[in-house]
């Protein structure tokens, strides 16, 4: 396998090495309390299940589909940007279907990638943001993650030292895995950077509506010129908790989502239409299931900040997403975050997403997820007390083994 070009780029899978202890630890009899993943435990919402049982089953609907989705369901979205961001959409030009924001991620990197294309990636990031670029032939230039000025000091250093110049720059916020929300004024700024130098930018929302402030956060498509350079992706995965339906969505630039959409073409025939179908439910239906599915995840915040704040971990409070990122204690962070994490598996019974599998600038943090319940978020604060106190004796194991003998 390691002979295979497009394999050798990828760095081996760091969360793989947290999922085979997380599995012989369950083998072995015990209750590990998983926080490392993002992947949602709330139902999907009763009326889209409705739909999509009542659509099963149909000749009609069991034929292929259509691979940049069908016309109810991207008129549902565009009804969506709509409603929520003030974005008017063109379903025809400005809306393709995708198998999750994952899969249209990858895909639009092989759309517009040629070997050697420079792209600007967060570190740290969620992986696809870089490796569906890697994988598509391009080279990858590390931008700081916080949509803060440093953000445009490291852009405009990237367009003068990079040969060749960029050809886009990822954003995701709410940021997976930082949780960072970004303003409106930060889309203007980037959107007229972009559009100064030419240069497209991709924007990753599948967090917008797991928010736990006031203010909602805005879409880059409500920057004025934003469709002159800019391509967003969303999800239903967590704001209808829809994770292995594999619905998603990019919209904007009509040029970007033609070379999507024609790269599509040629590799699937769409989402299963009844699927589709019952995402337009999602979309088009009553948003109590959304208010509900916030206030879960809110409670399930103040719960993890609260009891693991006081088993000695002070979590840094997110205003949006389902995930904390916070920093490794003080006493562990020499040994990075993997080691940690597999020492919290271990010694606390608990998985938590090391840093180190979103970017080298991401290794003195963890991801914990807000996947379990309250009592379980409990469970897990009173397994990382007990790891805590005997601390001591851990660390000095840990560093009798790694001496020479």
């Amino acid at each position: 396998m390691s002979d295979f070009h497009r394999v050798r780029r990828l760095p081996p899978y760091v969360f793989e090495q947290v999922n085979k202890l997380k599995a012989k630890a369950r083998a072995a009899g015990a209750d590990i309390i998983d926080l490392g993943m993002g992947n949602p435990d709330l139902p999907a919402p009763k009326h889209v299940l409705d739909k999509l049982i009542e659509t099963v089953g149909k000749p009609r609907t069991d034929r292929y589909s259509a691979s940049k989705g069908i016309a109810g369901l991207r008129r549902a979205q565009a009804g969506y940007y709509g409603r929520r961001f003030g974005v008017r959409l063109d379903p025809e030009t400005q809306v393709v279907v995708t198998l999750g924001s994952k899969e249209g991620f990858a895909n639009m990197a092989q759309a517009i990638t040629a070997p050697g294309d420079v792209v600007l990636v967060p570190n740290p990031s969620y992986p696809i943001h870089a490796f569906g670029f890697l994988m598509a032939g391009g080279v990858i230039r590390s931008v700081p993650a916080e949509p803060t000025p440093d953000f445009f000091v490291a852009l405009e250093r990237a367009i003068v030292h990079s040969i060749p110049k960029p050809i886009a720059v990822v954003v995701c916020y709410p940021s997976n895995p930082t949780a960072m929300v970004a303003s409106l004024d930060f889309y203007k700024d980037l959107v007229l950077f972009a559009r100064k130098h030419e240069i497209f930018v991709l924007s990753d929302i599948a967090y917008a509506e797991v928010y736990f402030e006031d203010e909602p956060p805005p879409s880059i498509l409500q920057a004025p010129g934003a469709f002159d350079v800019a391509v967003e992706f969303s999800s239903l995965s967590k704001t209808f908790s829809m994770a292995g339906w594999r619905m998603g969505f990019a919209v904007g630039n009509e040029r970007l989502l033609a070379a999507l959409a024609r790269v599509k073409s040629y590799l699937d025939y769409g989402a299963y239409t009844p699927i589709q179908v019952a995402a337009a439910a999602a979309l088009n239906g009553p948003e109590d299931c959304i208010r509900e599915m916030r206030a879960t995840y809110k409670r399930r915040r103040d719960v993890m900040i609260e009891s693991f704040g006081a088993a000695g971990w002070t979590i840094d409070k997110p205003s949006a997403s389902m995930f904390a990122w916070t920093p490794v204690p003080e006493k562990f962070r020499h040994l990075g975050s993997l080691e940690f994490s597999k020492l919290l598996i271990e010694k606390a019974d608990v998985a938590v997403a090391p840093g180190i599998g979103f970017g080298e600038h991401g290794d003195d943090y963890v991801r914990l997820a807000l996947v379990e319940n309250e009592q379980r978020i409990r469970q897990a604060a009173r397994g990382i007390r007990r790891f805590f106190d005997t601390a001591d004796d851990t660390l000095h194991n840990v560093v009798k083994l790694k001496q020479p003998a």
